[in-house]
């Protein structure tokens, strides 16, 4: 008899936390950027909430850099389906690629 592949453990890690990181990544930066519209002559980057968040993106960051290595690690496990494996690398890297491409364009203004 035939046994069914199951998706890889890894795969659905990455996929999940692919997925919260850049939901939570997009409400950071829209935190952000009401919190520099909102303040006469842009956020003080001194502040203690401004300070907060950038290190809340910057766990954000290193905990997406876990989920494409979980990803990569669920590529690797045979007889296991794939696809969040996949699913979870790709969103996860773009979601990287997107947040330091915001920041370098923040800093660029």
């Amino acid at each position: 008899m035939e046994q069914q592949q199951q998706h890889s453990g890894l795969g659905i890690a990455s996929f999940t936390i692919s997925i919260v990181c850049a939901i939570l990544l997009f409400l950071l930066f829209l935190i952000a950027g009401v919190m520099e519209a909102s303040t006469p002559g842009g956020i003080d980057e001194e502040s203690v909430e401004a300070v907060m968040l950038g290190l809340f993106i910057i766990f954000l960051l290193f905990l997406n850099l876990l989920a494409i290595g979980l990803g990569i690690g669920g590529l690797f496990q045979t007889e296991r389906k794939k696809i969040f494996a996949i699913l979870g690398s790709i969103f996860a890297a773009l979601t990287t690629l997107f947040a330091v491409l915001l920041m370098i364009i923040g800093n660029a203004m």
